[in-house]
């Protein structure tokens, strides 16, 4: 069981990675430095992409509390 969960984990690990990279790729790179961007609302494909990276998250969260859960101490 725990070789599954961590086939799983790292799966979602590189889902995540992946997801965030876009996220990055698709902003204009100011709030990076320090300077203050334009607050904006997210909308059509940034907010799907904004809203399945906290899917995600979530599910690596819970994946690893199991995972955690499931180890055998040696």
């Amino acid at each position: 069981m725990s070789i599954y969960l961590n086939i799983i984990q790292i799966i979602i690990s590189i889902t995540l990675i992946v997801l965030i990279l876009m996220q990055v790729k698709g902003s204009s790179g100011s709030g990076v430095f320090g300077s203050p961007g334009v607050a904006r609302t997210r909308r059509g494909l940034e907010r799907t992409l904004f809203n399945v990276t906290v899917a995600f998250a979530t599910i690596f969260l819970l994946v690893s509390f199991i995972s955690a859960l499931f180890s055998n101490p040696t």
